[in-house]
């Protein structure tokens, strides 16, 4: 049974500092950088808008553009559903095998919408008419996220290797190897792509051809993906900790490891940035959300689910917004870490939350993509 479950002095919660509307989140984490946060506003509280049955289970992220939302299910189909209303706009085929769209989540770009699936394939389709523009295979399952940087689309896969393609045509440009799956999504800065590896290693590759420009053993398989501020970027590992890794320097900056909770983190985290320093929020597998100290690495807050969270956060004003495997939609306080409120879908949240245009879209693992606002 789904419920909405209120918090005490929910209704008092405060509304998020006016700023600008931002009626999209083109890509996985909204910008390349990949610090989750955005400018749009929500509403004091959320009230589910509509529900969305897609058909099977939804672990790829919402991309929103325009008023619609586009996102992948297991059943291997790319949805277009119209963001006020739920109603399906089109649906695309990607695979019609046993390996459905998992992890990877799509980007909108220039008129296309990217996505990668499981058996290996790479997908560019028209954002009006639903149809494929065109296809490149990889030799192993995506589950990484695509980025577009001017004519480039770059895109991740277990054979090993980041690729670059044309964004218009899908032409084979470069692909930089590494020694193991290419899981997480790259994160740009100053024309170059950085992503932690499953072979312990951080990467940087250059957009313009490929070429390595750093790879800094980190000892630590990662599968979540880097967010950027300030020239450090900051993920969580496989080896239980969370690292902040100086690009220039080469070098790591800090490590986190919770002394009393040691679990690997697969959630990628939210940067809400604050002159020199800020605070960083991501979810564990140790079933907790954490807020750290960018400058140092120390924790400011955790807050307990029931389940692991896998799920990565969004930063709207002062709140957080992430799901859990509890199968609960959770709004935090970003200074202290306190519930102001949640949504109980009875499904696993591993998807993270969208947000564009005064709402919040996710999906779940029963197939329901969800809208919450006014």
């Amino acid at each position: 049974m789904r419920a909405l479950l209120w918090s005490a002095g929910a209704l008092a919660l405060a509304v998020a500092a006016p700023l600008a509307q931002t009626p999209s989140w083109p890509q996985f984490r909204n910008t390349p950088t990949l610090t989750g946060v955005t400018s749009s506003t929500l509403p004091a509280t959320l009230r589910l808008q509509w529900t969305h049955d897609a058909g099977s289970a939804i672990e790829s992220s919402a991309a929103v553009v325009n008023g619609v939302a586009y996102v992948g299910t297991m059943a291997g189909k790319l949805l277009a559903v119209d963001a006020a209303s739920g109603t399906l706009k089109w649906s695309y085929t990607a695979t019609t095998d046993d390996l459905g769209i998992g992890e990877s989540s799509p980007t909108v770009s220039g008129g296309l919408v990217y996505i990668g699936d499981l058996a290996g394939v790479f997908h560019a389709v028209d954002i009006a008419s639903g149809k494929v523009r065109w296809t490149y295979k990889t030799q192993a399952e995506i589950k990484s996220s695509p980025v577009v940087v001017g004519d480039t689309v770059l895109i991740g896969s277990y054979d090993g290797h980041l690729y670059g393609l044309n964004a218009a045509t899908g032409k084979f440009l470069w692909k930089a190897s590494t020694d193991n799956y290419v899981h997480s999504t790259p994160a740009l800065w100053n024309g170059v792509a950085y992503f932690g590896g499953c072979d312990e290693i951080f990467h940087g590759v250059r957009i313009s051809d490929g070429s390595k420009v750093m790879s800094l053993p980190t000892q630590a398989y990662t599968a979540a993906s880097p967010a950027i501020a300030a020239g450090i970027a900051y993920y969580g590992t496989f080896a239980n900790e969370v690292v902040a890794v100086d690009i220039a320097a080469k070098r790591v900056k800090w490590r986190f490891l919770d002394p009393d909770r040691q679990f690997p983190f697969y959630s990628s985290a939210a940067l809400a940035v604050n002159g020199s320093g800020g605070t960083m929020v991501l979810g564990g597998r140790d079933k907790n959300i954490r807020a750290l100290d960018m400058a140092t690495g120390k924790q400011r807050w955790s807050f307990p689910t029931r389940a692991r969270v896998e799920s990565s956060p969004a930063i709207v004003g002062t709140r957080v917004i992430v799901g859990s495997s509890d199968g609960k939609l959770y709004v935090l306080d970003l200074a202290s870490g306190k519930k102001l409120w949640e949504f109980e879908a009875g499904a696993p949240f591993t998807a993270s939350p969208s947000v564009a245009d005064g709402r919040v879209i996710i999906g779940d693992g029963d197939g329901r993509l969800y809208a919450f606002g006014q």
